[in-house]
């Protein structure tokens, strides 16, 4: 017999109309006792130092027969189901996440979002779901969170209580903790793909034509340098990720994150990240500093992960002294919006640019803006395609070339809408056919319409 029948039993014995779903709070609560008791009779007999020169599923196999053993000497009466779990779960806080494992094993789920250890959400197809997942209590996570940052060598407590990390996988990580969290830990994991995303899946998923997908290409190839804008959560990285894929294999990069989780696949990729400051507050190493050093490094392209402060005037820099096709993202709303952003950074490297001098560097290294943006249904799609062509007096001027136009909302809550051109014939049509890289007239035919 169950734990869960046990408890329904009794509970009938003494009201025949009680509520069941107190009862299953009960359940919940006596079976995280139960294995919070197991997990530390386990861990009180465990060699922690032998087991670490153990393979993982040595590992796995050692812990299953202890837990057994446990049980049973325990004299526990539990059914299969209820063994298997303990077994499975125990194994998980021992070797992983703890609660956090089934979630990370989840292929559909994007985003894990803890919200103190009583509720987690996650985010699956672009949407927030709440699942039953919790942690037995603040320090259980806290362990958790712990075993996440160390790994890597960072650390999070009182004095500094916020971190970025990243799991094994890639996964980005940011922890926060009390005081600054009220309420409790809070932990947001950004999930990395096993299988990198290509450029056909996002034609797939309609998330932009084939031809927004040529033009895309040719930028790539043709080194014109490009800037991807978007919202948090919109797709920047994994559109970066996917146009890395168009660098010829014969070029030298090096990319720039705060929190490594590029999946480069040419051979010849020298990965930078950046070092937050130790307790003392020294040791601190920045994007700005990073790319300092990566040009003299001899690199081919630079790809900065996110664009946040005074590298902005670095990475300019870079793009107009023969990095051309240097690839970037920023947080922004619009194609102009990120301009604004860009001279907003640019200003922030406290050289005192006049404005009209910042702007003729965004013009000079940038030939285009790609926008990406998470839309209401949850689907992310390139939004715009716009191309930097010069100045007008203290003016930068754009042209959208490609657009995604929402029509409407379907009854289901899917957006509809549809891709065009502009019409409008861009500038770097010719600096990519003197490239070898011709583009047809075709791609930028406003008639045709891509109805999603």
């Amino acid at each position: 017999m169950s734990i869960r029948e046990r408890l329904k039993n009794e509970e009938q014995t003494k009201a025949p109309n009680s509520d069941w779903n107190a009862v299953g709070s009960q359940h919940a609560n006596l079976y995280q006792k139960l294995k919070t008791d197991i997990h530390q009779k386990l861990l009180d007999q465990l060699d922690l130092t032998a087991i670490e020169n153990l393979p993982p599923a040595q590992l796995l196999a050692e812990i299953k027969i202890m837990v057994e053993r446990l049980l049973i000497e325990e004299n526990i009466p539990i059914n299969a189901d209820e063994r298997n779990s303990i077994i499975r779960d125990i194994q998980h806080e021992v070797i992983g996440l703890g609660p956090l494992e089934p979630l990370l094993a989840d292929p559909s789920v994007s985003d894990i979002l803890v919200n103190t250890h009583r509720q987690i959400y996650v985010e699956r197809h672009g949407l927030l779901e709440l699942t039953d997942v919790h942690f037995a209590d603040e320090d259980h996570l806290r362990k958790i969170i712990d075993r996440i940052v160390s790994r890597i060598g960072r650390r999070v407590d009182e004095s500094s209580p916020m971190v970025d990390a990243r799991l094994q996988d890639g996964s980005r990580v940011n922890a926060i903790i009390p005081p600054l969290a009220i309420d409790g830990s809070m932990l947001s994991i950004r999930r990395f793909s096993a299988d990198p995303l290509k450029m056909q899946n996002l034609i797939d998923y309609k998330s932009l034509t084939p031809e927004m997908a040529e033009i895309i290409a040719g930028l790539v190839k043709g080194r014109c340098s490009v800037l991807i804008s978007g919202g948090t959560g919109s797709g920047k990285t994994t559109m970066l990720n996917i146009m890395s894929g168009f660098i010829p294999i014969t070029e030298r990069i090096i990319t720039i994150e705060d929190a490594a989780e590029l999946q480069l696949q040419q051979p010849h990729v020298v990965r930078l990240e950046t070092r937050p400051p130790n307790v003392e507050g020294k040791g601190e190493v920045s994007q700005r500093l990073l790319v300092k050093n990566t040009l003299r490094m001899r690199p081919d392209r630079i790809i900065i992960g996110e664009v946040r402060g005074a590298e902005a005037l670095d990475m300019l820099q870079a793009m107009n002294t023969g990095h051309e096709g240097s690839m970037a993202t920023v947080h922004a709303n619009t194609p102009r919006d990120a301009l604004g952003r860009i001279e907003n950074m640019v200003t922030m490297a406290g050289l005192n640019l006049p404005i009209k001098a910042a702007r003729q560097q965004m013009v000079s290294a940038i030939w285009v803006v790609i926008q990406v943006s998470r839309l209401p249904d949850g689907k992310r799609k390139v939004t715009s395609i716009e191309e930097i062509t010069g100045m007008e007096g203290d003016i930068i001027t754009t042209q959208e070339i490609y657009t995604f136009e929402q029509t409407g909302i379907a009854a289901d809550g899917k957006v509809q809408g549809c891709f065009h051109a502009s019409g409008i014939r861009p500038k770097f049509v010719e600096h990519l056919k003197i490239a070898g890289i011709p583009l047809r007239d075709e791609l930028f035919d406003p008639s045709k319409r891509w109805y999603v």
